[in-house]
């Protein structure tokens, strides 16, 4: 494929307005933006898995799902730690598939974290309506404020944010705690399986297939750390440290919730509810009291930290494939405190547009998860074709069970993908819309003006060089 594609020289000034800020992160912030990323799903999202497959059918989608991103953790830790560049899945699949299925990545990553903003705001709009804040009845001033407030925070420079993103997401969990300690007492088995005719499985396996895509929320974006690559202060050793550490504490949260929100409230008082966790506390002690309030205010901040954070990725994804020419190159300029300024905007105003004209966050979430799965089927196939072609390569990191940890990865991703259809026909279809677009516009356009001096393209030249030369 990369005999198909046409490079143009740049001067030095290109990647001079193109830089990031090195060395802006450890090991604990990254995880810290690990669990920033998904920190949102405990709060909201995954609860609409229980309409499609009762609590069983959610439990088996959710087991199944963290095996997905375990197995997939352990081997972007390894893509993360050998290709540490801010492309992360674009980089990785570029040096694996070639220019066209680099791009392919890059577009189904974006997709992902352009929409899961939108999403994430209209659940946020939920909460701050609920809690009668301002005298709001419609929410679309909650999202533009959203919107501007934390990227203007993100455009002050990186290492601010993700200190305040740390913070904001610490504020989250100690509110997840809380929520979890609380709902111990109300405890009831009976009550996990009020949906449907009363059975463990009351929609039966298609229901927990279409519950896929929810339980997908409990993990949603863990796989963006990778996208801090070239703004940490250690990649080869951080990244792995960073993205496993997050990826743990995400399981412990995942299954806390799974079993104490919908056991002491019931699955049928959550199952439709925008801020089920203040809805649980209330079903489960009848009526509002102060951890409700708590939960409600506090959660706020896991709604936030995911916004904030995920704001960072699709910037970083979007600064990678134009600053390489996949898509237009103005996108990808830096200002003074080097950050991708335009590539926080331009996506930062169609996520508002998006969330004022749908108010939909279960489609939005599904437009996002289709992305994601799709990203996940191309990375994995990335880690296997690396492993196979390239042996050599230096691996400071390596996969606990290599090939076969990320074929299961590949395999139940595939499986995600094919849920989307099951659940939600019009937002798969619109996500396969936005690919295909993309593509034509690779085809027809960018792929005759790449930029070879930039970092995953020149990953890729030396081992395409390399290879000819063996």
């Amino acid at each position: 494929m990369a005999k198909h594609v046409e490079y143009e020289k740049v001067g030095d000034e290109y990647l001079e307005h193109r830089q990031l800020k090195r060395g802006a992160a450890g090991w604990v912030l990254l995880a810290g933006l690990g669990v920033s990323y998904v920190i949102s799903g405990d709060f909201a999202g995954w609860n609409f898995g229980l309409a499609e497959g009762g609590w069983g059918g959610l439990l088996i989608a959710t087991v199944l799902m963290g095996a997905m991103y375990t197995c997939m953790v352990f081997g972007l830790a390894e893509l993360a730690a050998a290709l540490p560049v801010a492309g992360a899945g674009y980089g990785f699949a570029r040096r694996a598939l070639g220019p066209l299925g680099g791009f392919a990545t890059g577009i189904a990553i974006l997709i992902e974290y352009a929409i899961a903003p939108a999403a994430i705001a209209v659940f946020i709009g939920g909460y701050v309506e609920t809690l009668g804040l301002f005298g709001l009845t419609n929410a679309w001033p909650v999202y533009l404020v959203c919107f501007l407030i934390f990227i203007g925070v993100h455009l002050y420079g990186v290492g601010e944010a993700l200190r305040l993103m740390f913070v904001i997401t610490g504020i989250a969990v100690v509110a997840l705690l809380a929520f979890v300690i609380g709902m111990i007492p109300k405890f009831d088995a009976d009550k996990l399986f009020d949906v449907g005719d009363g059975s463990f499985l009351p929609f039966g396996v298609t229901g927990a297939l279409g519950a896929l895509v929810f339980a997908i929320w409990f993990f949603l974006a863990v796989e963006g750390v990778p996208l801090a690559a070239e703004e940490a202060r250690d990649p080869k050793r951080d990244m792995p440290r960073g993205i496993i550490g997050a990826m743990l504490a995400l399981l412990l949260f995942a299954g806390a919730i799974l079993v104490f929100a919908p056991g002491g409230a019931g699955s049928e008082a959550l199952k439709a509810s925008n801020n089920p966790l203040p809805d649980a506390v209330r079903a489960a002690y009848g009526g509002d009291n102060l951890l409700a309030q708590v939960v409600n205010y506090v959660g706020l901040a896991g709604l936030v930290a995911s916004f904030f954070s995920i704001i960072f990725a699709y910037s970083r994804q979007l600064f990678a494939l134009s600053r390489a020419g996949y898509l237009p190159r103005w996108l990808s300029r830096t200002g003074k405190r080097k950050t991708p300024y335009l590539a926080l905007i331009v996506p930062g105003a169609i996520g508002f547009i998006l969330a004022s004209v749908t108010q939909n966050g279960a489609l939005l979430i599904n437009i996002a998860v289709f992305g994601a799965a799709l990203s996940y089927v191309l990375m994995m196939l990335s880690h296997i074709v690396l492993r196979v072609r390239e042996p050599n390569l230096e691996r400071p990191y390596r996969t606990p069970g290599g090939v076969v940890t990320t074929g299961v990865a590949l395999v139940l991703a595939v499986a995600a993908v094919v849920a989307t259809f099951f659940v939600d026909e019009l937002a798969a279809g619109i996500t396969a819309g936005i690919v295909v677009v993309a593509l034509a516009y690779f085809w027809f356009y960018s792929r005759h003006h790449l930029v070879a001096a930039a970092p995953e393209e020149e990953f890729a030249a030396i081992e395409e060089a390399e290879r000819e030369l063996s």
